[in-house]
């Protein structure tokens, strides 16, 4: 589309008709224009309104541009202009405010004037168009490489012409066209120019822009030469002295004293900085930089804002730690409860340090569940040591600029978030919390998480290089505690750099005692309810726990206290009353409808319905799997929103069936289609831990034997008929015993995993540890023994 408009605009320039009469404009002086180029110019004189009148109503807006040959002449007449011109289309005109008009022109073709056409206030001349037909040669082909290549060595040594101007030669073939452009921008004086637009053959223009163009590069050349000799005349000491003195000179008379005193106080300051030589040094350069420029210019203000930081940065500045275990352990203890792995870990740290003074400080990453108190055990371990604490969430950071800085060069630079929690710690030795490593993203920025490799290594963060700072800072002292809900989102490389403390979720019996011993004091105190008598039955907080709030830790259970406590603030001064006691009646009535139920047990043992124990980010849960045979041609129909993984496990479930099945009925499978679902359709699933449920379950729908409804199981499942062990035992127990599961079954390899668990949680429930399916299906299915040989 737009070639053929392009081709259709060139043709209407083609086809433009010139008349034999033309008004001529005459020109006192301003440069010599070449067709093809645009020309404004000033219309003031009456001969030359008339002439762009009359063109506007009688030419086409056609008009033909001459030079007088004295620019002092106010009334020019015939014998007064050169009869060699162009002839030119009015392209726009604006209107000035004294009456003149600004006129822009686009010069068409060469012309001659002819005759002279009388007429009052107006000058009309016979003009005759001038056009040369030529053929393209070698020699011209060659004319305009070699002026292309001078016109190039013009552009690159000359400041008088734009690079840019250069670029369109490039696509030019036309010789004529060529020169005409060429022709337009290069130096000459008025009479040379004259002289090339009456060369008619592009041939004999070329050859003397060719020498025009040469003899500018000679004098170019020269011009460069006694640059350099009077440059070099002057010696380097003489230059440094004047330039000095002439500079505090203008400083003085802008800012009098001022900007003496402030580089003496900068002065002060660096010399009075506890920090490494280097700094200083690097420090008292930018200052000499300073004083060296002027206080107003942008430069000046970047020196000064990266002096500030450097002044600011706590190089040397550290707090003295407290090596009291028993009151680092009574610290950790009142901030909270349970936690035991993570609380050892510090004070195994601080006993280490106390005895010994070069351990480096641990990086501890603390994995678990959102609201079991990550963030928070950060504030306690710098309060247990005497540290400050300082926090950087890393949730959504896509950028390495933000750990690492950005350059000065760029306008508004400043340095990264770590060397800006230095400042703000006022120390070199804080707790630094980066929240959330887990959800850091990638782009076109960099990878936030390649920065970290070097923050968060021990061998190599005592020289951590800040962009912005350019100077290296020692984080050897800083303990680092990194905190996620999962590790699988970390790059391997960070990984292997933390030392991984997983924090599993709270049990029902942990969040009653932080509720009791932390969340009602607190919210009590926030709610000024300390003078009032309130109590909460135990029965009324495992009611609040189990169907108001549904996660691994206590963040909702803080909030749901908090909404019991205002309704508890009106019921007092509504009613006025002193004491207040919440029971569960007074619970629900409060709070309204239970917003979650349970994770229910069936009713019966049913057929094809077997209990599995799944993992979640916000804690265990239990879920059924039902299978159902159906006639059909052995299609295996899977539904419940699987992943990939939990797709394969199915199948793999269906071999292992069919291995136990096919000595008894070998065709049944290829005349029933198997469907297996997972309810809660619009929730995904995923994950290998399912397999000996699905085993269960299909088994169950084969033989038509019911599955026990007060079981539920879990663990991977082989093609050998092996159960190999799998993750989350304990919330997945924890899960099940809220559900009213009595007994359960787990791989005997996680047998380990029981010791997490806490005792009181063991007694309640019956484990069966397996290491084969068939174990499994002699617990599962209601007790029947020879399911496996039954015939199907």
């Amino acid at each position: 589309m737009k070639t053929s408009k392009i081709d259709e605009f060139i043709s209407e320039q083609e086809q433009i008709d010139i008349p034999e009469v033309l008004p001529v404009i005459a020109l006192r002086d301003g440069p010599v224009m070449f067709p093809g180029a645009v020309l404004p110019f000033i219309a003031e004189r009456d001969v030359t309104l008339s002439a762009v009148e009359y063109s506007l109503d009688k030419t086409s807006r056609l008009v033909f541009l001459s030079w007088q040959k004295n620019p002092d002449v106010e009334n020019p007449r015939a014998n007064d202009l050169i009869e060699f011109g162009v002839i030119a289309q009015i392209i726009q005109i604006f209107k000035n405010p004294d009456g003149s008009l600004k006129v822009l022109v686009e010069i068409l073709k060469r012309g001659i004037l002819k005759e002279n056409v009388r007429k009052k206030n107006i000058l009309l001349f016979k003009i005759e168009p001038l056009e040369v037909k030529y053929r393209k040669t070698k020699y011209l082909e060659a004319l305009m490489r070699k002026v292309k290549e001078l016109f190039e060595q013009y552009v690159e040594m000359t400041q008088a012409i734009p690079k840019e101007i250069a670029f369109p030669l490039e696509e030019i073939d036309d010789p004529e066209q060529f020169a005409d452009m060429v022709a337009s921008v290069i130096p000459g004086k008025f009479n040379e120019k004259i002289r090339l637009l009456q060369e008619l053959h592009p041939k004999n223009r070329l050859e003397k822009i060719l020498q025009m163009l040469d003899n500018e590069l000679q004098l170019l050349k020269l011009e460069e030469k006694i640059n350099e000799r009077v440059k070099s005349s002057i010696e380097k000491s003489q230059r440094e002295f004047y330039l000095k003195e002439k500079l505090r000179a203008i400083q003085e008379e802008l800012s009098g004293e001022n900007e003496d005193t402030e580089i003496a106080q900068l002065r002060n300051k660096i010399e009075k900085l506890n920090a490494p030589k280097y700094v200083k040094d690097k420090a008292k350069n930018e200052l000499e930089r300073l004083s060296m420029m002027s206080p107003y210019s942008a430069e000046a203000n970047v020196i000064r804002t990266y002096l500030d930081w450097i002044l600011n940065l706590p190089w040397s500045k550290t707090t003295q730690d407290t090596f009291d275990i028993d009151l680092a352990q009574k610290i950790l203890d009142e901030d909270h409860y349970g936690l035991e792995e993570v609380k050892e870990r510090i004070l195994e740290f601080l006993a280490v340090r106390k005895i010994s003074n070069n351990l480096k400080s641990p990086i501890l990453c603390l994995v678990g569940p959102p609201g079991v108190g990550k963030t928070s055990l950060g504030r306690s371990l710098a309060r247990a040591m005497n540290r400050k604490f300082v926090r950087m969430s890393l949730g959504g950071l896509r950028d390495e600029a933000e750990i690492r800085g950005h350059r000065r060069t760029y306008v508004g630079a400043l340095p990264g978030r770590i060397i800006q929690l230095l400042r703000q710690a006022g120390s070199k030795n804080p707790v630094i919390l980066l929240d959330e490593i887990d959800k850091m993203g990638m782009s076109f920025q960099g990878d936030p998480a390649s920065a970290l490799l070097e923050v968060l290594d021990p061998e190599q963060n005592s020289n951590f290089v800040d962009h912005y700072l350019e100077l290296s800072f020692d984080l050897s002292d800083v303990i680092f505690v990194t905190t996620a809900n999962v590790t699988y989102s970390i790059p391997s490389a960070l990984l292997d750099r933390m030392e991984i403390i997983e924090i599993p979720g709270y049990t029902d019996l942990e969040k009653i005692m932080i509720a009791k011993k932390y969340l009602i004091p607190r919210l009590m105190r926030e709610h000024g309810l300390e003078k009032y008598k309130i109590t909460i039955q135990e029965k009324a907080l495992i009611d609040l726990i189990s169907k108001y709030t549904k996660e691994a830790g206590v963040r909702n259970l803080y909030r749901e206290l908090s909404r019991l406590f205002r309704k508890i603030a009106l019921k007092i001064l509504t009613e006025k009353i002193e004491t207040v006691k919440v029971t569960p009646k007074l619970l629900e009535k409060m709070l309204g409808i239970p917003r979650f139920l349970e994770d229910e047990i069936l009713d019966r043992p049913e057929v094809g319905v077997a209990t599995g124990m799944a993992w979640t980010p916000i804690g265990g849960t239990i879920l059924q799997i039902e299978s159902a045979i159906i006639p059909g041609k052995g299609a295996l129909i899977l539904t419940g929103q699987l992943g990939d993984v939990m797709k394969e496990s199915a199948q793999i479930a269906i071999s292992v069936v069919r291995k136990l099945c096919e000595e008894t009925e070998p065709q049944f499978f290829n005349s029933h289609d198997i469907h297996i679902h997972v309810p809660e359709g619009a929730v995904p699933k995923d994950g290998p831990s399912a397999g000996v449920t699905i085993v269960t379950s299909l088994l169950s729908a084969i033989r038509n034997v019911p599955v026990r409804n007060d079981l539920a199981m879990t663990g991977e499942i082989t093609l050998r008929g092996r159960v190999l062990p799998v993750g989350g035992i304990r919330e997945k127990v924890l899960a099940a015993l809220r559900s009213g599961i009595k007994e359960i079954i787990i791989p005997s390899k996680n047998k380990k995993d029981l010791q997490k668990i806490p005792e009181e949680i063991l007694k309640k429930v019956k484990i069966n540890l397996v290491d084969d399916i068939e174990e499994v299906i002699k617990i599962a299915l209601s007790g029947v023994d020879s399911v496996v040989n039954k015939k199907c």
